[in-house]
């Protein structure tokens, strides 16, 4: 996608010295374009967890690389596979909600696995990197196809007018390598002509609607409309949302959804109000293990910091800021899972299903 006119992924090998993975550190946006240098598993580790990459599909690809690094550090080691394996478990323990994220690091250890020769290992681990970081582009363009389709037709059904479209936290290119999930559709209608406006949840308390989202649909010229939280369910019931698409870090073979805190009441509210509610589902993000969300999926909590205190730009520099009493606790929950009986459909990379073990494996036999 564009920044400033020019093409980026959110993740790349360095051309200069193939040892050293860059990501755009999102925490500076959307006031400061930074790009990091990630050198080694280490790196990886502390970007996922302090959230300077985050989104399913970017902190699993993300992973991806971190065990290549690893692969690298551990080649010139008499217990390779010791380190592997401990790089492994660290990874995945840093967000225990996306399933993405051990779903790369397996793939990558499976790979490796596969590999004889120690020394073959860390150039095995980059390519196998390299191929889920162009399919988890390839699958969000794929989910823009298919979403275009919904977003065409409600066009039709409207002669044309503007298609009011919510959406809530960022499931857009930012979160993963290239597209986006839940953007992807909105892009591919904009680029095709249909005119459309988002609706952007600010998406408190980390606020990724209002400084990426937004920051997002800015770069690609759509236009669009920052929101508070809260705002969706009026909106809704005076007739100004069309549709409501957003992501997902872990979907269970149900169809149950779990996605950013706050997913659930717009589902409801979308509910009550006859709206489409839509779930941009890349199959690396299905948990085809679970099939309650409510009671099977591990909720991160997250630091109570997060709530009460908030950055922004002041007189031209990032500041931090106490919004709560300071000595009022706080609680953090990262996601919430919203039951596949809300929601309208699926859009994944195969195809538009409805939210159930039966069509969901109708997409994906392979998986019965």
């Amino acid at each position: 996608m564009l920044v400033q006119g020019k093409p980026y992924r959110t993740i790349w090998v360095d051309e200069e010295n193939p040892q050293v993975i860059k990501v755009i550190d999102q925490r500076y946006l959307p006031h400061q374009f930074v790009v990091e240098s990630l050198h080694t598993v280490e790196d990886c580790i502390t970007a996922i967890k302090d959230m300077h990459i985050r989104g399913a599909g970017l902190i699993g690809i993300t992973a991806a690389y971190g065990m290549y690094l690893a692969a690298l550090d551990a080649v010139h080691d008499d217990f390779f596979d010791a380190k592997i394996a401990d790089a492994a478990s660290r990874l995945i323990a840093t967000r225990p909600t996306a399933v993405n994220l051990s779903w790369a690091v397996t793939k990558q250890l499976d790979c490796m696995a596969l590999i004889n020769s120690i020394g073959e290992k860390p150039q095995a681990a980059l390519l196998s990197a390299h191929q889920m970081a162009n399919q988890d582009a390839a699958f969000c363009k794929q989910i823009g196809a298919h979403g275009l389709e919904i977003i065409s037709n409600i066009s039709q059904k409207k002669n044309k007018q503007t298609i009011h479209i919510l959406t809530h936290c960022n499931a857009g290119w930012l979160a993963f390598v290239d597209y986006g999930s839940a953007t992807a559709p909105i892009y591919a209608a904009h680029k095709n002509g249909i005119d459309l406006h988002v609706w952007v949840d600010e998406t408190r308390p980390r606020n990724q609607g209002a400084s990426l989202t937004a920051w997002e649909l800015l770069e690609q010229g759509i236009p669009h409309t920052i929101i508070t939280d809260n705002t969706g369910g009026h909106l809704m019931q005076h007739g100004m949302v069309d549709m409501v698409i957003v992501g997902t870090d872990r979907t269970t073979a149900t169809g149950d959804v779990a996605n950013k805190i706050g997913t659930y009441l717009k589902a409801l509210a979308a509910k009550d109000n006859g709206i489409p509610f839509y779930v941009a589902v890349p199959s690396s993000s299905i948990d085809w293990s679970l099939t309650d969300g409510i009671k099977e999926i591990v909720i991160e909590e997250r630091n109570s910091e997060e709530v009460k205190y908030m950055s922004g730009l002041c007189e031209g520099e990032m500041k931090k800021i106490l919004l709560t009493p300071e000595k009022s606790p706080a609680a953090n929950y990262g996601f919430d899972v919203t039951p596949a009986r809300l929601i309208t459909g699926l859009i994944t990379e195969r195809g538009i299903c409805e939210p159930s073990q039966k069509h969901l494996q109708a997409l994906f036999p392979e998986t019965k």
